[in-house]
């Protein structure tokens, strides 16, 4: 064949597979919006509920790096999820770590922060894509950005973004649940699920990676995204025993990504999301309905240089926010406070760099009367941050 003829091949089998992706997006698309009436109005709930929250400034009481895993020497996108006062742990953290990025050997971690210490615990590994793929019956590439949430028995769901041929864009989520009963960290293992039924081809290009917002009925809702040509944020909906009940497109937009859930109130919630675009900012969609229905709002006066956020409302009025500054990289990692969701004041300045520096993917959770803060640190280790309230002066 001449090069001319593999020329005019290649440019016409690029553009029928642009189309394809194209079509496969909007079919996507279009079966997420029909499903949007499986989703009723829920109550959420606040992380201090029944507490009562000092108005002051945030007070750093601790910092340092979460335990890593002997031999590994990359480690990025963590999750922080807080435990009930009978747990010995105050909080659990989970991240995915290997020798680097989508490499073949990364697991998802985890290390526990102890009452009694005051200490995290030595990590472990507890879920490989090898296990994961023998009880899914397929092969498992990659994993990566575990999130993690406590049903009504007390069970930690995990849910993991899995890869197979296609990288991350032809991703799945995969869902599974603690099997072990008790408080033992030492045996803390996990079964799957199932890869959440999301989309007709075989359930690709979803994506998981912040907290889920818990509801009054014991269930919570779950911010993923669609990534496949273009990029858009969902709103998942689990029962109080983590069944999966239905999905809501949150905004019509095609370049936001990564969706984190702030409360205004029990039926008005943002979510605040990445901006792929060069000069992005902020996203912002709203509900007034409980997660029945969104709509688009302006973006937030905050730059997004294409980077993770993480948002949390402790009670109405005080809402915090973790976000890179920079309008161009990833190495000034902010807190930010708000009363109503859309203006923000810096707080706390989490970790600034220069240069290829990198402090990313931050993760927020209210534990012990504190407000912690996770977040990657040159993708090869897990920083973190733990906040008091100091009351006001009068």
């Amino acid at each position: 064949m001449s090069d001319s003829l593999i020329a005019v091949f290649s440019r016409s089998f690029g553009m029928r597979l642009a189309i394809g992706l194209l079509v496969f997006a909007t079919l996507t698309g279009l079966d997420v919006g029909r499903r949007a009436e499986v989703n009723p109005a829920a109550q959420a709930v606040w992380p201090t509920a029944g507490k009562t929250v000092v108005d002051g400034p945030l007070t750093l009481i601790a910092r340092g790096h979460v335990p890593m895993p002997a031999n590994t020497p990359a480690a990025h996108a963590s999750s922080l999820l807080a435990m009930p006062a009978s747990h010995p742990s105050a909080l659990l953290a989970f991240w995915f770590a290997g020798t680097r990025e989508s490499a073949a050997d990364v697991q998802i971690a985890t290390s526990q922060f102890d009452r009694a210490t005051q200490q995290w615990s030595a990590a472990r590994f507890v879920v490989n894509r090898q296990a994961m793929g023998d009880q899914l019956g397929f092969g498992v590439r990659r994993l990566g950005n575990p999130v993690a949430w406590l049903d009504s028995q007390g069970k930690i769901h995990l849910f993991v973004v899995a890869t197979g041929l296609g990288g991350w864009a032809a991703a799945r989520i995969v869902h599974l649940r603690q099997s072990n009963n008790g408080h033992d960290y030492s045996a803390m293992s996990f079964d799957v699920v199932r890869a959440l039924p999301l989309s007709w081809l075989w359930n690709t290009s979803f994506l998981v990676r912040s907290a889920p917002l818990p509801l009054a009925v014991g269930g919570m809702v779950l911010p993923v995204h669609f990534e496949l040509g273009i990029k858009y944020p969902v709103a998942l909906r689990f029962d109080a025993g983590g069944e999966f009940k239905g999905m809501v497109r949150i905004s019509s937009r095609k370049h936001l990504l990564q969706p984190t859930l702030v409360m205004v109130s029990e039926s008005n919630w943002l979510a605040l999301m990445r901006d792929q675009r060069p000069e992005g900012k902020v996203g912002v969609a709203q509900t007034t309905n409980g997660g029945k229905n969104w709509i688009d709002l302006p973006d937030l006066a905050l730059h997004n240089p294409d980077a993770s956020v993480a948002g949390l409302a402790l009670a109405p009025g005080r809402m915090f926010l973790a976000n890179n500054s920079s309008p161009h990289a990833r190495s000034a990692l902010d807190l930010s406070s708000s009363t109503d969701g859309r203006a923000w004041v810096l707080t706390q300045s989490l970790a600034h760099g220069s240069g290829a520096d990198e402090y990313s993917y931050p993760a927020l959770a209210w534990a012990d009367d504190s407000l912690w803060v996770s977040y990657t640190d040159q993708r090869r280790r897990i920083a973190w941050q733990r906040f008091s309230f100091s009351p006001t002066a009068r």
